[in-house]
């Protein structure tokens, strides 16, 4: 179903691969929205665990109350964009290429009324991924923000086998 929105991602990551070996600037410090990182070559993406999240993430929101959520390419190109950042250089955060932001990759993708983001490093599955935002205050106050309405998801696996994941949520 969401196969479409998955090729799209897909083909918009491919140039932002290319900058990687270029460029990969590091950062210090984070935006407002947080991470989590779990302890303890090219990146791929991981389309399925992606959907994975989607579903998980709509599924806790109805268990609180909140409606589900409508899965919006444009967020899903910001979402693996960001995704295949960190998998590609190993900087985990919030900004990606040439500093970018959530906010800026969302407008990039042609998104404009974007909300927040989750990104997490180091889960291998959706269960353990998605405990670890609700886990979190802040990850889980996106995640059961009631008045948000689109979610894109990202998922890509890093050459030495690590999973970066990337929720981005929008107001429409």
């Amino acid at each position: 179903m969401f196969g479409s929105v998955r090729r799209l991602a897909l083909i918009a990551a491919a140039p932002v691969a290319l900058m990687g070996a270029v460029a990969a600037p590091t950062h210090a410090g984070t935006t407002v929205p947080v991470t989590v990182a779990a302890r303890g070559g090219a990146p791929t993406t991981k389309p399925r665990l992606g959907d994975e999240v989607f579903e998980s993430t709509n599924q806790v929101r109805l268990r609180h109350g909140c409606p589900a959520l409508t899965q919006d390419e444009e967020l899903t190109v910001a979402a693996v964009r960001q995704s295949h950042y960190m998998a590609a250089t190993g900087d985990f955060g919030h900004f990606g290429w040439n500093g970018s932001t959530f906010r800026s990759r969302s407008h990039a993708a042609g998104y404009h009324a974007v909300a927040g983001e989750n990104v997490a490093h180091g889960y291998s599955g959706t269960d353990e991924v998605m405990a670890a935002w609700m886990a979190s205050p802040p990850h889980r106050a996106n995640i059961l923000n009631c008045g948000v309405k689109a979610l894109g998801t990202g998922v890509q696996r890093a050459a030495n086998g690590t999973y970066y994941w990337t929720q981005v949520f929008g107001w429409r």
